[in-house]
């Protein structure tokens, strides 16, 4: 039993974890005191930039075994990715001390 005013605010909890389910947002709190949302976009995002970079990397691999040589551009496209993933990798290493201050 709580008044308007609490639910509204335990809704408005609910909401900021991404909880639909009253009854397991609640079970949760009085079980652990908090509920942690992560928000993994940036891993997303590296993800797709190592598939992306695998993929190339097997490509290339494929064409030096068949053809014997290697494009320049197939190298510097390669280089472009990984410092996109080293980039990415560095932002979210960032954001991660910047939670535990």
């Amino acid at each position: 039993m709580v008044t308007e005013h609490e639910r509204d605010l335990i809704e408005q909890k609910m909401e900021q974890a991404g909880v639909r389910n009253m009854g397991a947002y609640i079970r949760k709190q009085a079980i652990d005191g908090f509920v942690i949302r992560l928000d993994l976009s940036d891993v997303r995002e590296m993800v797709r930039l190592l598939r992306i970079t695998s993929n190339n990397m097997n490509q290339i691999a494929k064409r030096a075994n068949e053809t014997r040589s290697i494009y320049e551009a197939d190298i510097a496209d390669l280089q472009a990715r990984y410092d996109e993933l080293w980039n990415q990798a560095a932002d979210i290493l960032r954001a991660l001390t910047e939670l535990r201050r």
